[in-house]
């Protein structure tokens, strides 16, 4: 298990993960997560650099809660 998956819950709201702590947290692949943020059921990434891009844990927790309630109804 990826360390900071293992601390994700003591995470900061305004702290940002990265694409493979993201797909773990949605038990997906990377190009998963892409089209789940394209579709808009995964928030989309802040830009850190050209090449790097990061989710805020705050919006995370949120989409992982809505899915938990869709999947229960």
């Amino acid at each position: 298990m990826h360390e900071p998956l293992k601390n994700f819950d003591s995470l900061p709201g305004s702290a940002h993960v990265r694409l493979p702590i993201v797909a773990a947290l949605f038990a997906c692949s990377p190009a998963t997560i892409w089209r789940g943020v394209r579709d808009g059921r995964i928030p989309k990434p802040v830009k850190h650099f050209e090449r790097a891009s990061a989710w805020n844990v705050a919006e995370l927790r949120a989409a992982l809660q809505g899915q938990g309630r869709r999947g229960a109804a």
